[in-house]
């Protein structure tokens, strides 16, 4: 069951978002530390640019996911975690700093901002330098993404591309095969997974409902 308890908004470090008036965003930004901001910079040193030193990106890509849970509260919670925990080997293996996005998405359809999108965030392999992360609450089987996470996507990517030069929309299930493109850096070949998220029917849903942006794919 989806927690009743709301993600409370509080005050962000990040730039105010510049939103179109239609588009209701809570800003809920996850806790950003010294050692946060250091393992991330490790993290993209080690798989996107040696010479990297900061955490600035500049997107053009927006890459859709599922959490796999039902809880919006406990997702935004879990992104809190500084480190990957050790339950997750193959993760870990690739760095120490946890995942999180730029934005949840409710099963109500309420988007939540966690971070600025010019920021490196850890959420898709090979695009994190040039990706904005949006994680929509659910799954496939117990808590399938809802009509109104289809709306809150296709809204929120209609701001982000007025926002940005955004070039793609991808699934995050659809990555593995973007390899060959020129975006797509990874510079440790054997690091790279298989997800299924957010699969392709949502993807299908929120693409036809973006036509117009003539957004690429894989």
């Amino acid at each position: 069951m989806v927690d009743a308890a709301p993600i409370s908004p509080v005050a962000s470090d990040a730039p105010p978002l510049d939103a179109a008036p239609s588009l209701a965003v809570v800003e809920a930004p996850i806790h950003w530390t010294a050692e946060r901001e250091r393992l991330t910079l490790e993290y993209r040193k080690r798989h996107n640019d040696p010479k990297a030193t900061d955490l600035a990106i500049a997107p053009r890509v927006i890459v859709l996911h599922y959490t796999g849970g039902g809880s919006a509260k406990a997702t935004r919670g879990y992104f809190d975690n500084v480190r990957i925990e050790a339950s997750r080997p193959a993760l870990a293996k690739g760095g120490a700093v946890n995942v999180s996005a730029h934005y949840l998405v409710d099963r109500d359809g309420t988007i939540y901002r966690l971070q600025d999108e010019s920021r490196f965030a850890r959420h898709c392999i090979g695009l994190n330098h040039i990706a904005i992360g949006v994680e929509n609450v659910g799954d496939t089987k117990r808590w399938p993404l809802t009509d109104a996470q289809v709306a809150a996507n296709v809204a929120l990517v209609r701001d982000l591309a007025r926002r940005f030069s955004i070039t793609h929309l991808l699934g995050h299930h659809e990555v593995m095969s973007f390899r060959d493109h020129a975006y797509f850096v990874e510079r440790e070949p054997g690091y790279q997974n298989d997800k299924p998220d957010p699969g392709a029917a949502f993807m299908a849903r929120v693409r036809a409902e973006l036509a117009d942006l003539k957004l690429s794919g894989i």
